[in-house]
């Protein structure tokens, strides 16, 4: 088993030569590369594979008792500075490259299906590879510094795929925002690196927890400077795991391709913030108020997300929402000390969200073929309905993923969810009324997604709704007629022959009456991840909770799981199904049976409708106070900038000009002239400081 460890180093390695070679080959030889599609694809996926299958040996070396390994070299040194790059193996990073390995796999997989008809088809399989390889090297990473680098790498990554279709102005709009708002949290976990350096002296993980408890105890580091270092390194997962306040950028994220939706909600961007979390974990649980601001943020981020959720009528962006909100519950698990719940939701929730992705994905695939390429359309539940009769597999999937992430028993995300409810009753009944609620709440909009978009009647054939969808969106529509047809992406299949395979649309079952199954490539994936989204969570029941046995925090001893209280057990789970339960009987007399109108309740809590409708209004406010506010300081820094700046330039040399100009009169190479003016100098001289 050791010569693997030696190895591990190729699992960020094999899917970084896969982006390497293909996008040289874009680079240098683009038309043959692109003709190559499919051989392209087999390549990728074929790496990512080899490191999947390399990930599982180092799980389950691990699981049978090895210890944790760790490979590194001297990266850089001066005088007492020296900092070491490497990879660590430990039953965090083993959990962890399964995880990103398989979802990214399983993705690469379906995206030939999603993508095949997109010129950028080649492309995006590059992007997708250097993606899993940025996520995968922050995984293995041994310190904070290496783990800055990949950290960037995948921010950066993430800008390239969610601007995949970068000529439509929306998904421009959103990458810059991804790319503004994580810069923000960025350069607080750059600072809270420098202040941990500076107060402890290194960027190992475990030294810096044990030296910062140190400092503190002994008053040679505040209590304050801890506290303020331990929430600027915090305010890093805050923008990548989308907490609030910088959760804004995820749902505008939709905006790329629906693979790269379902990868960074499941397994890569999003989920960095909470192993980061994980990884700090040393340093934050010295820190108690650091610890309650984790905690806080994260319930009332779940808490957020849901009510958010309720409203929203893109499959894509009510998903979206939906990841913020059980980001949340991962947050507060980790703010609370229960680290291995918290790690327990992040692996179970990146199977079924990656599902639920997926899944929404092969809905607007099919979608398209009746309403056409256009997202506002093609994403909106109002124009689905009856989709399980023309799509069984997407349907019972989808349905699997609802259950799951509702908590009902016995599929994935019951146990752990009711793991975190559980542990945050203890820590702090506000927290758990707080979470209690959302879990209600998340229950009735998975349901509301799955009622509008499965039974009922289907509505993509009603020309009276895409009239007064079309409405609805004028000025979005406006906007995007004013910029020019797009090379690729969802614009460019309105029109003509696909240059890259040759084919017309209709020859693929498009511009239809009802929509259609999706291939193989996209719903063989789907019943992959079915499989751990109902049986992954019995590894961690609290009758024998093996994952809890194998992932604790790394500042404990292994023990052995607490003594099982099944009524306290059986009390809270109750609580947590019943509220799911009637979350599910209020989406089913609403958009299932009829029998409750959404829009008389929607009338009778106007305010509150209208607060979840918009969004809260973040985006408002943050356009309003950071956009606008913005731009007018730029305006006044431009005006000091012309006037002030730019004017002493100016003035000082128009004085020169204006002296030279007039001093040349005066250099006439007579040297009787030079006499009379020296004599004049002279003669002022002395009548001054004679008078004086």
């Amino acid at each position: 088993m050791e010569v693997i460890y030696e190895y591990a180093w190729l699992i960020p390695v094999l899917p970084l030569l896969g982006a390497m070679l293909v996008g040289l080959g874009l680079i240098s030889l683009n038309q043959v590369t692109n003709r190559l599609r499919q051989l392209n694809a087999v390549v990728i996926i074929s790496l990512m594979g080899a490191a999947m299958g390399l990930s599982f040996a180092l799980l389950w070396s691990q699981i049978q008792g090895h210890a944790p390994y760790i490979r590194t070299l001297e990266w850089a040194a001066a005088g007492n500075f020296h900092l070491s790059m490497g990879y660590t193996i430990d039953h965090l990073t083993a959990l962890m490259l399964v995880i990103v390995t398989t979802v990214a796999f399983l993705v690469m997989v379906y995206t030939d299906g999603y993508m095949a008809h997109d010129p950028g088809y080649v492309r995006f399989y590059a992007y997708l590879s250097l993606f899993g390889s940025s996520m995968l090297g922050l995984v293995v990473s041994p310190n904070l510094v290496q783990i800055y680098i990949f950290w960037e790498l995948v921010g950066m990554c993430s800008y390239l795929l969610v601007g995949f279709w970068y000529d439509r102005k929306s998904a421009a709009d959103a990458a810059q925002k991804a790319f503004v708002t994580n810069r923000v949290g960025d350069f607080g976990l750059l600072l809270g690196i420098l202040g941990l350096y500076w107060a402890t002296g290194s960027f190992d993980f475990g030294v810096m927890g044990d030296r910062l408890a140190q400092l503190v105890e002994s008053g040679t580091v505040s209590n304050f400077l801890a506290v303020l270092f331990a929430i600027l390194v915090f305010l890093g997962p805050v923008a990548k795991s989308a907490q609030f306040p910088l959760h804004v950028w995820l749902p505008d994220a939709m905006e790329g391709p629906t693979p790269i939706s379902a990868l960074i909600h499941a397994a890569t961007m999003v989920a960095a913030g909470v192993f980061l979390i994980a990884r700090m974990y040393p340093v934050f649980e010295h820190v108690p108020a650091a610890m309650n601001v984790i905690a806080f943020t994260g319930a009332f981020t779940a808490f957020l997300g849901a009510s958010i959720a309720i409203t929203q009528n893109d499959i894509k962006k009510g998903l979206a929402y939906s990841t913020i909100s059980q980001l949340g519950y991962m947050v507060m698990a980790m703010g609370i000390g229960s680290y291995s719940a918290g790690l327990f939701h992040l692996m179970t929730h990146a199977y079924f969200k990656a599902m639920l992705f997926l899944g929404s994905g092969s809905v607007i695939h099919g979608m398209e073929g009746v309403v056409g390429h256009d997202p506002a359309l093609a994403q909106d539940m109002r124009l689905m309905g009856k989709l399980r009769k023309y799509m069984p597999i997407t349907a019972i999937t989808f349905l699997i993923g609802c259950l799951a992430i509702s908590g009902i028993p016995p599929f994935a995300g019951f146990w752990s969810k009711d793991e975190i409810l559980g542990k945050a009753f203890e820590a702090n009944p506000l927290l758990w009324l707080i979470g209690w609620v959302t879990a209600g709440i998340t229950a009735f909009y998975m349901f509301r997604m799955y009622f509008m978009t499965f039974e009922g009647k289907f509505r993509g054939t009603d020309e009276k709704i895409k009239d007064k969808l079309k409405k609805a969106a004028t000025i979005v529509l406006e906007l995007e007629s004013e910029e020019p047809t797009p090379a690729f992406g969802p614009g460019a299949m309105k029109h003509g022959e696909l240059a890259a395979t040759g084919g017309h649309h209709d020859d693929h079952g498009h511009h239809s009456d009802t929509p259609h199954e999706s291939p193989w490539t996209m719903t063989l994936p789907l019943a992959v991840l079915a499989v751990p989204s109902i049986f992954i969570g019995l590894v961690g029941t609290p009758y024998i909770n093996y994952f809890e046995e194998f992932i604790y925090p790394p500042t404990e001893v292994v023990e052995k799981v607490a003594e099982f209280n099944p009524t306290e057990f059986y009390v809270m789970a109750g609580a947590s199904v019943g509220i799911s339960l009637i979350g599910i009987t209020l989406a089913s007399l609403m958009y299932l049976w009829g029998k409750i109108d959404p829009a008389a309740i929607a009338a009778k809590i106007k305010p509150l409708y209208e607060l979840s409708l918009n969004k809260w209004y973040f985006d408002d406010i943050y356009h309003r106070v950071f956009v606008l506010g913005l731009r007018r300081v730029a305006r006044q820094v431009m005006e000091v900038d012309f006037r002030v700046v730019d004017g002493a330039v100016n003035l000082t040399g128009f004085f020169t000009l204006v002296s030279g100009e007039g001093l040349k009169y005066l250099e006439n190479g007579r040297a009787q002239f030079y006499a009379l003016i020296i004599f004049g100098a002279v003669l002022g001289l002395v009548i001054v400081f004679g008078v004086t």
